[in-house]
């Protein structure tokens, strides 16, 4: 039996059949995901050999660090799983125990906004970790100065508005998008 897509031209075939070309460039963030793997492995044994002589700051430091991993593996997964879904092909994971919850409901639209929380998350992490260094601020073992914890701070606020946008632009185009109830005109009569 013939597939629907046979008949399409040489141009759209090839036009849609380009696709695949991002194929690579997931497996490219498959590889970077297994290096965050390896990074995790390397701080945690480090937290692990230094328990005992480090203090509990640097011990927070080490563990902000381990969960800005973990937060930016999962920014990888979002990529990896809702990119290729989307833009690629179907994976074919209906009815798989391990499904992702989100990956039904996900589109380009939805994976946008996914991200943009994904990197306040990892910017907030980082601004955390900047907030606890910064009580060594003017003593020379500050590795920030004033400026750059400022700065770090108004990129972190534009990545929040960003997020608002993007949810409002996506927001306004879903209301725009919606489809008009058409009701039924009756007839009348002249009597």
């Amino acid at each position: 039996m013939p597939s629907k897509h046979e008949g399409l031209r040489p141009l759209p075939q090839l036009i849609f059949g380009s696709r695949w070309l991002q194929v690579p460039l997931y497996l490219g963030l498959i590889v970077a995901q297994g290096v965050y793997v390896i990074l995790f492995l390397k701080e945690l044994w480090h937290l692990v050999l230094h328990a005992a002589t480090i203090g509990e700051q640097q011990i927070m430091l080490i563990v902000l660090g381990l969960i800005d991993v973990v937060m930016i593996s999962n920014l990888l997964v979002m990529v990896i799983v809702g990119g290729y879904e989307t833009f690629v092909s179907r994976l074919q994971l209906k009815g798989h125990p391990d499904q992702p919850e989100w990956l039904d409901q996900v589109n380009a639209s939805v994976l946008k906004i996914k991200l943009a929380l994904a990197i306040i998350g990892i910017s907030s992490i980082h601004l955390l970790r900047t907030f606890i260094e910064a009580g060594n601020l003017g003593s020379g073992k500050s590795t920030y100065t004033e400026a750059a914890i400022m700065w770090q701070v108004i990129i972190h606020a534009l990545f929040i508005l960003s997020a608002i946008g993007i949810a409002l632009v996506d927001r306004l185009g879903a209301h725009n998008h919606a489809p008009v109830k058409v009701e039924a005109v009756g007839h009348q009569g002249a009597s």
